[in-house]
């Protein structure tokens, strides 16, 4: 047998052997830097979903006084880099990537009726699944979080000015091409 024939076949076998080694090094030090992806995010549905809580919580809380200016609009807001990459962008977000929230208040809200309200919005939010997260946000007032699409929901009441409030927050994800937060109809909001 001739041993350089003998040999090819191992120093094949190496070759590619360091060539996926290398890809492999490549593709890690690519997740490392970049972090993993955002989720893509369609949000109209976002806002859906937001305002929808939203006038839940409106409807729960029968909160005296009406709806006289409780309107509002779903905001968004900015989310970092991930992985390594975020050392290099501290001081900016990501400009295809945003977090989306919607928030309201009354003011002069007795205290009795606040307890009411906010007691009847945790019994629907843990009946439909929310987990709490944490409680005692402001005076009176607590955060429960969906465990399918991680959409948090804040109810607070602050003593100082008997303000209830609510605030619906969903996490970052990644924009679809040419979506604009300054023209976009279906961030208004307004109690029914």
């Amino acid at each position: 047998m001739n041993p350089v024939v003998r040999s090819r076949p191992g120093r094949v076998l190496r070759r590619c052997l360091y060539g996926l080694i290398a890809v492999g090094l490549i593709l890690a030090g690519f997740s490392v830097w970049n972090g993993p992806p955002y989720p893509a995010a369609d949000p109209d549905a976002v806002a859906g979903r937001l305002k929808a809580e939203a006038q839940r919580v409106y409807d729960e809380a029968a909160l005296p006084g009406g709806a006289d200016g409780v309107g509002s609009r779903v905001e968004t807001g900015s989310c970092s880099y991930r992985g390594l990459r975020g050392f290099a962008h501290i001081d900016s977000g990501r400009p295809d990537v945003r977090s989306f929230g919607l928030s309201w208040s009354v003011t002069d809200v007795p205290e009795a009726a606040a307890r009411a309200a906010q007691a009847r919005t945790r019994l629907r939010l843990e009946r439909d699944g929310w987990k709490l997260v944490s409680e005692n946000i402001s005076d009176l007032g607590f955060r429960f979080e969906h465990p399918g699409t991680g959409d948090k929901v804040d109810v607070d009441w602050y003593e100082p000015t008997g303000t209830f409030a609510l605030s619906t927050h969903a996490p970052c994800g990644k924009l679809p091409d040419g979506f604009s937060e300054y023209d976009w109809p279906t961030a208004a909001w307004a109690p029914r």
